[in-house]
């Protein structure tokens, strides 16, 4: 009788939905699907220990070059578009970085099978490779498809050739913190974008912009050699995963309503990483520190990649993305649009959002691991991202076109990025209420 009434007063306090009946937020009916809490469940996952500390130390590496780059988009957008295709509209320099991150995202489609399939050195060498190759020929670049083909696709494959499989190897290695693992990971992507920008602005006016960029090169090489080394599968291989995007698996309401909060976030995060630096120097700051916005904004993204991933173990993936999406509507619509030309609301919006946006990154794997397989979390995130890429895609040439049609005014932008915030916030919501209820108290 007691343990009758235990059962009964626990829905009362707080519970993690992952450990009540994982089978919640998994679909149903299948043969395959009524194996998957039994896998996961006997999966021994070590949670620590050298070899998958290791392998974080070699998926920080990876994302050093891939998402540091991705974290320099505002410097490089600004610095191009004013210097060296000053006579291109907005708009038209966007594609230039819109297509770096639609090909980080896109070319998952791909990466996951693969490394599902196959070592993952398969992916991280041409990786390394391209990533610094796409560094050293953006230097020498002096025309619109130049940069295009040298940056935006070059540079964009060989960061999802990173990117993706770094994510799906530390899920290999843990489990019950695979969130704070991933957080400690994606830290790499602030700490490359505060360092990079402030390369490109302390050197770019002594050497020039191409030694700057050439300087960031040698750091992708140091990084994707070493991410070579370290990175590594724990799971035996999954051929029968296959190498193309899972589409079918949209038909799992839970993995889709994911998938579609996954792709509205992505959607919005870049409009702010993008156009940060832009819009200070439009409210009046000098272009010095405006630039160094780029930087400020990535100083709060590392504590916002590590923190959220550590909260998240505890009460859940779903519940802080939710938080960080709702902070990130507020800083944008309260903050960033009602600065105008006051100069510290506009410097104080960019360490705030950093730190508050920092979940898209780290959090958004997490999450998508939730809702799959262990076995299959390389083919299911890389048709998320498949999904999300087209959001990266289109989201700065948009934001840049509002700006034009708003003569140069950025409240047309900013309301923009606010909307989509929004509407990715009640994705998240919805996803989560498909998952594992909709009982606030329930962690997940």
């Amino acid at each position: 009788m007691a343990i009758r009434s235990s059962s009964i007063e626990l829905p009362d306090r707080l519970e993690p939905a992952n450990t009540r009946d994982t089978s919640a937020y998994l679909p149903q009916n299948t043969a395959e699907n009524e194996n998957i809490v039994a896998d996961d469940e006997e999966s021994s996952y070590p949670e620590g220990g050298p070899q998958a500390w290791l392998v974080v130390l070699g998926a920080w590496c990876a994302m050093i070059p891939s998402m540091g780059l991705l974290n320099t988009l505002a410097i490089l957008q600004a610095w191009v578009s004013e210097n060296e295709l000053d006579g291109l509209p907005e708009s038209t320099v966007g594609w230039i970085f819109s297509t770096y991150a639609f090909f980080l995202y896109f070319t998952g489609a791909q990466t996951g099978p693969i490394f599902d399939a196959y070592p993952v050195r398969l992916l991280v060498i041409p990786g390394s490779i391209g990533i610094a190759a796409s560094v050293f020929l953006f230097s020498v670049s002096r025309e619109f498809y130049q940069y295009l083909l040298s940056f935006g696709v070059l540079g964009g494959i060989s960061a999802s050739l990173l990117f993706n499989p770094s994510i799906s190897a530390v899920g290999h290695w843990f489990y019950k913190r695979r969130a704070f693992a991933t957080g400690v990971a994606c830290t790499a992507g602030g700490i490359g974008g505060v360092a990079f920008p402030l390369i490109i602005l302390y050197t770019a006016p002594r050497l020039g912009f191409g030694w700057a960029l050439r300087i960031i090169g040698f750091i992708c090489v140091a990084a994707g050699a070493t991410a070579s080394c370290l990175l590594r599968k724990r799971l035996p291989p999954n051929k029968k995963a296959g190498a193309s995007v899972d589409l079918k698996s949209l038909s799992e309401p839970r993995f889709a309503a994911t998938a579609l909060a996954t792709f509205l976030i992505e959607f919005a995060v870049f409009i702010p990483y993008t156009y940060i630096c832009s819009h200070a120097i439009h409210a009046g700051l000098d272009r010095q520190t405006a630039y160094l916005l780029n930087a400020l904004l990535n100083a709060g993204a590392v504590p916002g990649r590590a923190l959220p991933g550590y909260i998240a173990d505890r009460f859940g993936a779903f519940n802080v993305m939710c938080v960080t999406a709702l902070a990130c509507v507020a800083t944008i619509l309260a903050l960033w649009y009602t600065a105008g030309v006051n100069a510290a609301q506009v410097i104080s919006f960019a360490p705030l959002f950093g730190f508050w946006s920092g979940a898209a990154i780290s959090l958004t794997p997490v999450c998508i691991g939730q809702v799959c397989r262990t076995e299959d979390y390389g083919k299911r995130s890389g048709t998320a991202f498949f999904l999300a890429s087209f959001g990266a895609l289109v989201g700065i040439p948009i934001a840049g076109a509002i700006l034009e049609l708003d003569r140069d005014s950025y409240h047309g932008l900013i309301l923009f990025a606010g909307a989509l915030y929004l509407a990715a916030l009640l994705a998240f919501v919805v996803a989560r209420g498909l998952c594992a209820g909709w009982r606030v108290a329930v962690i997940f």
